[in-house]
C-alpha cells in the first residue's frame, strides 16, 4: 500500500491519498473519477475529493485495489477487503473488467469474456490471488488474447493456473511469449472460433491486434489510445 510519508501535497485532506509512486496510468481515474483526478503540474493522480457516500467509498477502494503500483492508501481498511473481491466487474452481461492492473503494462485494462464455448481473457491483468479465484468461479480461462507485446504482464502465471491457450501475432513474439500456443501471421483477420475474430492492426507495434467478439464488441488493445 502507499506510504503516508510520500503522500502528495495536492491530495484533499482525509482518509484516501495518492503517493509519489503514481505513474499516471489513469486506472484510478477510470474506476473512480469522482474521487481521483490528474494534476497537470505534477503529472500524477491525486484525491480531488474524499468519498462521501457508500458507493463512492466502494469505487475509491476498488481503484486502490486496481492500482498497478500500490500508489493509493487509505485508513478505511474495511472498504479494501470488500473491494479486493469486486473484480472482475461486469460491464455487460458477458464482459467483465478485470481491474488489478499490472505495472508491466503501465496499467492497461484487461477484460474477461464469459461464454459457453470457454471464457476469453483479453490481455493480462496482474495475477493477484483474489482475482484468479473470482475468474475460476466464473469458469476459468480457455483462451487468452494478447493484443500486443506490451500487455502480456503475468500471462505465464495465468496460463499455468488455467491451462489456457495464448494467442499473439507472430510479429510481436519475443522470448517471453515464444511458447504461446497460437501464433497468427499476416494481415488478414483470423477467426479463432465462431464468435471470435482477431484483426491485425499494425502501428502501435508490428503485431498489434484487435479482437471482435460476436460482432458486438471490439477490444482494441492500444490501437485506440490517447
Amino acid at each position: 500500500m502507499a506510504r503516508i510519508a510520500d503522500r502528495l501535497n495536492e491530495n484533499a485532506p482525509g482518509a484516501y491519498f495518492v503517493d509519489s509512486s503514481c505513474i499516471d496510468c489513469d486506472t484510478c481515474r477510470q474506476v473512480a473519477p469522482e474521487t481521483y483526478v490528474r494534476v497537470d503540474t505534477v503529472g500524477q493522480s491525486v484525491v480531488h475529493r474524499q468519498p462521501e457516500t457508500a458507493g463512492e467509498h466502494r469505487r475509491a477502494a476498488m481503484a486502490l485495489v486496481a492500482c498497478p503500483t500500490a500508489s493509493i492508501g487509505t485508513s478505511c481498511k474495511d472498504e479494501v477487503g470488500a473491494a479486493a473481491v469486486a473484480f472482475p466487474e461486469p460491464v455487460t452481461r458477458d464482459v467483465y473488467y478485470c481491474g488489478y492492473a499490472a505495472e508491466a503494462t503501465f496499467g492497461a485494462a484487461s477484460y474477461l469474456i464469459v461464454r459457453p464455448g470457454g471464457n476469453v481473457l483479453v490481455d493480462s491483468p496482474r495475477a493477484a490471488r483474489p482475482l484468479l479465484d473470482r475468474i475460476a468461479a466464473l469458469g476459468g480461462v480457455r483462451t487468452m488474447i494478447l493484443t500486443h507485446r506490451d500487455d502480456v504482464a503475468d500471462h505465464e502465471t495465468i496460463h499455468r493456473t488455467f491451462g489456457c491457450d495464448r494467442v499473439i501475432h507472430r510479429s510481436d513474439v519475443d522470448g517471453g511469449t515464444a511458447a504461446a500456443e497460437i501464433q497468427i501471421d499476416g494481415l488478414a483477420p483470423a477467426r479463432i472460433d465462431h464468435d471470435l475474430t482477431v484483426i491485425p492492426v499494425p502501428g502501435h507495434t508490428r503485431g498489434s491486434v484487435a479482437l471482435v467478439y460476436r460482432d458486438h464488441y471490439l477490444f482494441s488493445g492500444d490501437h485506440v489510445w490517447y
